[in-house]
Formats: structure tokens, sequence, C-alpha cells
């Protein structure tokens, strides 16, 4: 299973459209997880027009039509038995990476968004939090990015980040944080 993870796209302050690379990638995905922040229920409407599956939740820059619309946090099984969990905000950077396992207890993967920092965080067991930066409103990082998730049947789930400035190529390594 391949899964797009975008978040903090702000639209339409930070543009009104994805860039090609980003949709490309959606379209090519079996499902699109948004961790929050779309900001107006148009650009909620113009994600699921891609045409893949979206699973999405509310940030704290949503409008309160998309805040009706989408839930806080949401879960998605995975191949192998593994589950998917999405939220906004995934709290200050000291302790995450436990603090969100305790908050999805049942899931192998959670993604957040809030920060614009790509971040991919990973437990010696496995357990992972990513945060794919985002598409359209980089902030203070040097590149707009997303992040793919590959979910085998078997064996460990895979995260790659993109950089969306460069059509899609992988993004540089030492631009992902790697700090929980």
């Amino acid at each position: 299973m391949r899964i797009a993870i975008l978040g903090d796209t702000h639209f339409p302050r930070r543009g009104t459209e994805l860039p090609a690379a980003c949709v490309a990638e959606c379209r090519a995905a079996d499902l699109v997880v948004h961790a929050g922040d779309l900001a107006d229920v148009a650009a909620l409407r113009a994600l699921r027009g891609i045409g893949t599956p979206v699973l999405a939740v509310h940030g704290n820059a949503d409008d309160a039509a998309v805040r009706r619309a989408l839930p806080a946090t949401a879960q998605v099984d995975l191949p192998g038995g593994r589950r998917l969990g999405v939220v906004h905000d995934g709290g200050p950077e000291a302790g995450r990476l436990e603090r969100m396992r305790r908050r999805f207890p049942d899931c192998h993967v959670v993604v957040f968004g809030h920060s614009h920092i790509p971040l991919l965080a990973r437990a010696s067991d496995g357990f992972m939090i990513v945060n794919p930066g985002s598409a359209t409103d980089r902030r203070r990082q040097p590149r707009h990015s997303m992040a793919m998730l590959r979910a085998p049947s078997r064996g460990t789930p895979a995260v790659r980040f993109l950089d969306l400035d460069a059509d899609g190529a992988e993004l540089d390594p030492l631009l992902v944080r790697a700090a929980a």
C-alpha cells in the first residue's frame, strides 16, 4: 500500500493548488493522509477531487466548516496488521515519540503536522512518527515537502520524503529531522 502524506497546506492563504509533483504522487497512491490545516472546505474538496481516498483531520487553522467535516484524530488499518494514526499537533518536541505512542497505543505509525518541519522518528521496536512538512507553506524550511509511506503486507513500513521544489525528487536526508 502506498500512502501520500500531506499537512499544513493552508489554502487559500498559501496558494490554491498543490504542486504538480504532489498531485501526481497523490493520484498514484492508494490513500492520501492529510494532517490538518487545509484551511477551508474548498481545499478539502480539491484534495478529495484528486480521486484517491482521503483520510484527514482538522487542524488549528482550519475554519469552522472543516472542523465540522473532519475529526481531530483518525486511524486506518494498514496491511500486515498495522495501524496508522493521524493528529494535527504532535506537541512539543521533547518526549514526542513516546507521547504519540501513548496517545495512539494501537498504532504503529503516527502522522502529525503543525510544525511544517519534515520529521521521521523511530523507536527501537519500529514504532514511528512522521511529519511531512508542507507542500505549500514551507515557513522557515528550505524546501516544500511531502512524505510517501510504503506499507507492505510483510516487513517494515518505509518512509521517504519528496522535495516538491525539485519536481518530487527525494528530499535531501539532511533536511529531515530525525529527533523525537
